[in-house]
């Protein structure tokens, strides 16, 4: 696919499921886009920053963006969120992947880098600690949508009939962040970051930075 397209295409991107979890697979892959002159983006949740270490020591990748979960989207597949031991390990490794890739950034290793958190009613509380905890990098609010997801996820004791009625009733309590909601959430971070909505596209917003008190002499 990537050969067919490569007359029609500046570039090709990996991404979800989670493509860094193929470690030697992705470098391949990588190394067989360039060669035919395509740049190379790679979606990914940070969970594996050696596969992120591996292709920027390598010079196999332009772009990263690093979709930071939060606790409520979880990795455990339980309602509520991640099993203590995944939610732990997750923090760790997301900001290793995160240091590994603002490093790279800044040495000009990697032309674009961005942090991605898609903003939903639930769990816009953790925007917060993790502006924090991620320091001076490019930022995103994406606007969240609710969907129904495969019964998979459900629990064996509901019908499928039961479980696209509780996904709807969800839907329709929590609609997707308007862009004037996540704009106001952004004024709390005192920072520049884009926004991204389907109404607007991508907005850049001009956060006020906090300013220093000044110093007693």
């Amino acid at each position: 696919m990537i050969h067919s397209s490569s007359k029609f295409i500046s570039g090709v991107v990996f991404s979800g499921g989670e493509p860094t979890m193929q470690k030697e697979g992705l470098i391949t892959l990588a190394e067989y886009a360039q060669k035919l002159n395509l740049a190379v983006g790679i979606q990914t949740n940070g969970f594996f920053p050696q596969t992120l270490d591996a292709l920027l020591s390598n010079d196999l990748v332009n772009k990263i963006a690093i979709d930071y979960k939060t606790t409520w989207e979880g990795f455990s597949g339980i309602p509520g969120g991640y099993c203590t031991p995944v939610k732990e390990n997750y923090e760790k490794t997301v900001l290793a992947s995160i240091e590994i890739c603002k490093k790279a950034y800044e040495k000009k290793k990697l032309d674009e880098f961005e942090v991605v958190f898609t903003i939903f009613y639930e769990n816009q509380e953790y925007i917060m600690e993790i502006s924090r905890k991620i320091g001076d990098v490019p930022l995103v609010l994406q606007q969240g949508e609710h969907k129904i997801a495969v019964m998979s996820n459900a629990s064996s004791e509901i019908t499928q009939g039961e479980y696209i009625w509780r996904k709807r009733i969800q839907q329709e309590r929590h609609p997707p962040l308007t862009f004037d909601e996540i704009k106001e959430i952004a004024g709390k971070l005192e920072r520049t970051l884009r926004i991204r909505t389907r109404e607007m596209g991508e907005v850049t917003y001009e956060g006020r930075r906090r300013r220093r008190a000044p110093r007693k002499r």
